[in-house]
């Protein structure tokens, strides 16, 4: 509507004047837009002057003032921000190992002119990695690759330790560190690997061994079992005559039984059935 009323405005002067509406309006513009700059939520702002330098104040959200053309503000975001950060490291029994780290950072924000002045505006880009390197190289020189993985949450923590205290020297705080992946050399996995199957071939053998001892027990039960079967049996024979006649009336019921339930009739003679046994 402003717009449209200007316009409309123009309309009714002369050219010359419409010319000057029009410049100085537009050094009104953009005088205001020099003048005024807001600062988003989860973001402060530092003013950089051209006479100066770096201002110490440092800039909440909203709208602030600023001199055009002399000051020019400088926005940085507070929130804690990812990175993911990768390193080749060695361990203490000169093994390699690659470990994959992810952080939470965020500059301290009454530190922003500090930190301006030191290392700039992308600070995360330029200190982060390398001091994320120097901490994981330090910590895990202190551990051989089986400490890794058992202790892998003291790994981390120490890791996290080590961080704050050289992020700190930058005005750098950090929310979390935590230690996401963890993989080692081929000569390492072969000989893991190796070691494995070496463990399951003597588990099989023991297996087998065992295994066998456990027939021989069996085969000597049954053949001891067998002995003092027939070991009884001679006794009874010898002590009662008539035990032998038991045993024939036994195995004929058996045969008897297995005929009768088969599906075809069988006719057999008694000497099939053990019933013409003779005493001799």
């Amino acid at each position: 509507m402003a717009t449209r009323a200007f316009l409309k405005y123009l309309n009714g002067q002369p050219d010359l004047r419409k010319l000057k509406l029009v410049v100085y309006g537009g050094i009104g513009v953009y005088v205001w837009s020099n003048t005024f700059y807001s600062v988003q939520g989860g973001h402060r702002a530092i003013l950089f002057n051209r006479l100066s330098g770096v201002k110490d104040k440092v800039y909440g959200e909203g709208m602030h003032i600023r001199w055009p053309f002399l000051e020019k503000p400088i926005h940085y975001e507070i929130r804690a921000q990812p990175h993911l950060i990768e390193s080749i490291s060695g361990t203490r029994d000169l093994q390699t190992v690659k470990v994959v780290i992810r952080i939470l950072s965020r500059p301290i924000a009454p530190n922003l002119p500090e930190i301006y002045r030191t290392v700039g505006h992308d600070y995360d880009e330029r200190v982060m990695p390398s001091v994320v390197q120097e901490a994981i190289k330090t910590v895990i020189a202190r551990y051989n690759v089986s400490e890794l993985v058992t202790q892998r949450n003291k790994v981390s923590e120490e890791i996290w330790d080590v961080l704050k205290k050289r992020a700190m020297m930058f005005k750098i705080t950090l929310d979390d560190v935590s230690l996401i992946h963890v993989s080692f050399g081929t000569e390492f996995t072969t000989a893991v690997e190796a070691k494995q199957v070496a463990a399951q071939e003597v588990e099989r053998v023991k297996f087998v061994v065992e295994k066998a001892e456990q027939d021989k027990k069996s085969v000597i039960i049954r053949a001891e079992g067998e002995a003092k079967s027939a070991e009884l049996i001679g006794t009874a024979m010898e002590s009662n005559p008539s035990f032998i006649t038991l045993r024939q009336i036994e195995a004929a019921k058996e045969i008897a039984h297995t005929v009768a339930e088969g599906e075809n009739k069988v006719y057999r003679c008694s000497s099939d059935l053990l019933l013409n046994l003779r005493k001799h």
